[in-house]
């Protein structure tokens, strides 16, 4: 009996041990993800900006002068 106990005691130990590292590699994850993310937003962000400038520089010279169709 002596020998499962002693068994336990050394998966709990290593268990104790690993959840932190577990945690800190899962919150480095996350913030990997949210990196990037936010970094495919800007340009996202960019591009509709150049093409809102772009329409609104070429827009047409008679009428309204409203280049969109709303």
């Amino acid at each position: 009996m002596h020998g499962l106990d002693a068994v336990g005691h050394t998966v709990l130990r290593r268990l104790i041990t690993m959840v932190p590292l577990l945690l800190v590699l899962l919150l480095a994850l996350i913030l990997f993800g949210a990196g990037f993310a936010v970094k495919i937003l800007w340009w996202l962000a960019i591009a509709v900006l150049i093409l809102w400038l772009i329409g609104f520089v070429a827009r047409p010279k008679g009428g309204s002068g409203r280049w969109y169709r709303w």
